[in-house]
């Protein structure tokens, strides 16, 4: 995978400072803005495969920035917040988001959320040049675009629902751990568990039979995991 660019939204010249000059020190490519406004600007002209933006910003909330640049953008957005409550996380990821790490945080941390970030990328590219639309029954996947289909009707995702139903589909027929997803989906070292696993699930299913009700495409594996079954077959 190419080298990508970061960039970095921050306006506390403190935090910036150690951000950039830890990227600069792992030989990361990156650039900087301490507004919301530029950043949307800075994203729209260099095309930044990574975003870590801070939500506390002097012009806009960082919530309408992921907003807006997720509306044309499909770069990852890992959120850096003092922002820590439950309700904040939730509607940053909501919103787009793809990490959230609380301040004040630790330089090994972001480096591997950093990591992990850049292995998703890497699957989802992979997974796109083995194949531009995946079909299952009713359901439809078109990595190019990524566009998801219920009966060509276009079903909205977060994008961390968009990755679990990529690496089900990527998997269709197999029995997929909770470790396993646990661990392609947020990435070593990133906090998260079972439960959180099975709300996103949860979601995801809610919005995938809201379209047609009684679609069971995700079947649980209970102590296990999940498995996405074949329409044709059922397994």
């Amino acid at each position: 995978m190419d080298e990508i660019k970061i960039l970095v939204v921050e306006d506390d010249r403190s935090v910036l400072n150690l951000i950039t000059t830890t990227l600069k020190i792992n030989h990361y490519s990156y650039i900087s803005a301490t507004t919301g406004n530029e950043a949307v600007s800075l994203c729209a002209s260099h095309h930044p495969g990574l975003i870590l933006l801070d939500l506390g910003l002097p012009d806009i909330d960082g919530i309408d920035v992921i907003r807006t640049i997720r509306s044309w953008s499909s770069a990852v957005i890992i959120i850096i917040s003092a922002r820590g409550e439950d309700n904040d996380k939730i509607l940053a990821l909501d919103s787009g988001a793809d990490d959230y790490l609380t301040k004040p945080f630790s330089i090994e941390e972001l480096l591997a959320r950093i990591r992990a970030a850049r292995r998703r990328m890497q699957y989802i590219a992979e997974q796109e040049e083995k194949s531009p639309v995946f079909i299952n029954g009713d359901l439809t996947i078109d990595y190019a675009s990524r566009l998801v289909t219920v009966a060509g009707t276009e079903v909205h995702l977060t994008a961390i629902e968009y990755r679990l139903l990529s690496l089900l589909a990527a998997n269709a027929g197999k029995v997929l751990t909770h470790s396993y997803i646990i661990d392609h989906i947020w990435g070593g070292g990133v906090e998260t568990d079972i439960i959180s696993l099975r709300v996103y699930m949860a979601s995801l299913r809610k919005k995938l039979r809201a379209i047609r009700p009684g679609l069971n495409l995700i079947e649980t594996h209970i102590g296990i995991g999940y498995q996405m079954l074949r329409a044709d077959t059922g397994k």
